[in-house]
């Protein structure tokens, strides 16, 4: 066993109460000690191991848990981007043109854009990320994309209902069957959930309940593309089928927020966006004040949210959703960490995955009070060091 201590952290965020001052349990000149790819102590600063990174008095957090991604994917859709922005409305339909570019992507190239995607969210403090099929809508393609994504997580998401492919246009139900068969085996070995886009102009209620409930019988978790483009059925559907995730929450009823705040599912909210399309932004007070849980995520893909940036996700949630810094900083982690079910991520106990970002700032405030800043100083993924800004001289 080999050991790693971050020393002289000036604040040190463990997001666990019982190790110290409030909600976000943090610690003062502290020191994180990692023990291979798990957190084996925090204590006071000067503790000692086999190897040491110097923190120089700056914050260190939990890294962030990326919980809705959609990171493998061929084209660009740019100029989709400049429309939108100069008064074109947003569309589910723009998902076609992605499909069209990632089907006849060769897989070596679309391995090395995907892996440049992951290694930009490593830089913005994204120790884990769960990853989403989508793009391809075929089975062998959606196989594919799937398989791509197991080699950078553990949390695959098969997205076969992300969208009606052209060639099913005029029969989506025969489409729906291919999902919850063909595709659904092909795709399960590489998966851990599965996903669908409830909303008009991708798939209704009974559509969804269908892949849902498919994947559930073959022992996938579930997760809802839900109300994002207006008030509908699929937070409801979410809550009902103990979805773990109901992600965008864009348009809620009061209903809505009843069932999320007495449910286990997790409102994931999206706020960049909501940005990208000039959408209105969650209610995130609403819901917390509520006593809902809620996480933050980049949703990044190419037409909607290209961003690897979940500082920005933050800052829009405090900004735009009422979020205080405290709650989206645990939105960003604990919160992404309990939207997939994972109780080994988004905290600094003893015992977590060993995943650490070393802020260049003195407190996490300053990734709310520096908006567009690039502050992350290093990343620690598994008890190694992932990335370092070569400049600020940690690690």
């Amino acid at each position: 066993m080999s050991s790693l201590v971050i020393d002289e952290i000036g604040l040190l965020v463990t997001n666990n109460p019982e190790l110290g001052e409030g909600p976000l349990g943090i610690r003062r000149r502290a020191a994180l000690v990692l023990e291979d790819d798990r957190v084996l102590a925090v204590q006071p600063a000067g503790a000692l191991a086999d190897a040491r990174i110097d923190a120089h008095g700056l914050c260190v957090i939990p890294g962030f848990v990326d919980s809705h991604t959609h990171l493998v994917f061929a084209g660009d859709r740019a100029d989709e981007f400049a429309a939108r922005m100069a008064g074109a409305p947003y569309a589910a339909g723009g998902i076609g043109s992605t499909v069209s570019a990632t089907r006849t992507a060769d897989t070596a190239g679309l391995l090395a854009l995907t892996r440049g995607r992951r290694r930009e969210a490593l830089r913005a403090g994204i120790t884990h990320v769960e990853i989403k099929s989508g793009y391809a809508l075929d089975v062998a393609g959606e196989q594919r994309l799937c398989e791509l994504a197991a080699t950078m997580t553990d949390d695959v998401t098969f997205l076969g209902a992300h969208l009606v492919p052209p060639e099913y246009e005029r029969r989506p139900d025969d489409y729906v069957h291919l999902v919850c068969h063909q595709m659904l085996a092909a795709c399960l070995p590489f998966a851990r959930w599965i996903d669908v886009f409830c909303e008009r102009g991708a798939f209704d209620a009974d559509q969804a309940r269908q892949v849902l409930l498919a994947g559930r019988n073959a022992g996938l978790g579930l997760r809802v593309h839900a109300n994002q483009l207006g008030e509908g059925p699929g937070v409801q559907l979410a809550v009902e089928l103990g979805a773990a995730s109901a992600d965008h929450c864009t348009h809620l009823s009061s209903a809505d927020v009843d069932a999320l705040a007495g449910s286990s599912t997790v409102a994931t909210l999206l706020p960049a966006t909501d940005f990208s399309t000039r959408q209105p932004y969650p209610d995130a007070r609403r819901l917390l004040d509520a006593g809902a849980a809620v996480a933050l995520a980049t949703n990044c893909n190419p037409g909607s949210s290209y961003t690897t940036s979940i500082s920005f996700a933050i800052t829009l949630a405090v900004r735009e959703m009422r979020m205080t810094a405290e709650e989206a900083l645990r939105a960003a982690t604990l919160g992404g960490a309990q939207a997939l079910w994972r109780e080994d991520l988004g905290h600094l106990s003893p015992g977590a995955r060993a995943d650490a970002v070393v802020l260049a700032a003195p407190s996490y405030t300053h990734l709310v009070y520096r908006p567009g800043v690039p502050l992350v100083a290093a990343t620690i993924s598994g008890g190694e060091l992932a990335w370092r800004d070569p400049e600020l001289g940690v690690g």
